[in-house]
């Protein structure tokens, strides 16, 4: 039976372990390097979702600070004693329309900018899983 044991930075080590096995054909050191660069991918398409996470709050924190800063100026503006009541609620009615224009706009936005960051770190997967294909043909071509 394998002796399992850490490497001298107290980490499992697999190449040490599966060293002890010795079956014909099997690279354990190819397939050491290829799982290494699976985490690395994973890793990478992890730090790119985050900056798209964090592209995505910022964008709605001043979306939302611009929208306390219209309705602000909406509701001066209606509460001015100028005009007539139609006139006043004529305002009103096409302030209301162009918040919820706004509103639909920027929620386009934000869903724009998160699809981009998911895609985005789809594609470093997707490119990943395409290079492991390739290993694991090659490395079956040179067992065979």
């Amino acid at each position: 039976m394998a002796n399992i044991s850490q490497s001298s930075e107290g980490a499992f080590d697999f190449r040490r372990v599966m060293g002890e096995w010795r079956l014909p054909g099997l690279d354990f050191e190819a397939m050491a390097q290829a799982q290494r660069r699976n985490i690395e991918a994973l890793t990478h398409a992890n730090q790119v979702a985050l900056e798209g996470t964090q592209t995505w709050v910022r964008r709605n924190l001043e979306l939302a600070r611009q929208s306390m800063e219209d309705l602000q100026a909406m509701l001066s503006e209606i509460t001015k004693p100028d005009g007539s009541m139609e006139d006043r609620l004529a305002r009103q009615a096409e302030f209301s329309r162009k918040a919820i224009e706004k509103g639909l706009e920027n929620f386009r936005e934000l869903a724009e900018v998160m699809t981009k960051a998911n895609a985005d770190a789809m594609d470093v997967i997707a490119k990943r899983v395409s290079e492991g294909l390739d290993e694991v043909r090659d490395l079956a071509k040179k067992a065979a």
